[in-house]
């Protein structure tokens, strides 16, 4: 008994039929997707050839409002909650967010500069570090 081919997939019959734009000829026998174009890979590799580009590009996009987040919060404590959190002063903790939004913002290279790199992770120390020990001198002890 033939077996039959996947559902994603068709077998081209004749060696004239396209396999889409930009090609001249298909292989008798070749495997042809449906609404893709084949190249070197099977169908459900094309799916994801292009799956860290997306994830780059959404790191990219979501750095910008993560180091706003962390400026527009710096600028908002009260500055003696820097120093008994025993952390750089409110005006250093300012400018190194305000650096790294500057440059999250500018990159126009995104995840791939090694600057959006050194703005991000300034970024994260202030949002992973510095605003719990602040928010935490400023509500008091809880119990």
């Amino acid at each position: 008994m033939p077996r039959s081919a996947p559902s994603a997939e068709i077998r081209a019959p004749r060696p004239d039929i396209h396999d889409g734009p930009g090609t001249d000829h298909v292989r008798a026998g070749a495997v042809v997707c449906r609404g893709l174009a084949t190249g070197t890979y099977p169908c459900g590799v094309s799916v994801l050839y292009n799956l860290d580009g997306w994830v780059l590009l959404v790191l990219w996009l979501l750095g910008i409002p993560v180091g706003l987040y962390a400026f527009v919060h710096a600028l908002m404590q009260r500055s003696d909650a820097f120093t008994a959190a025993d952390k750089l002063t409110k005006p250093v903790w300012c400018a190194i967010t305000g650096v790294g939004l500057a440059v999250l913002a500018i990159s126009t290279s995104g995840p791939y500069s090694f600057l959006w790199l050194i703005g991000i992770i300034a970024v994260l120390i202030y949002i992973v570090d510095v605003r719990p020990r602040v928010i935490e001198i400023q509500q008091g002890p809880r119990w």
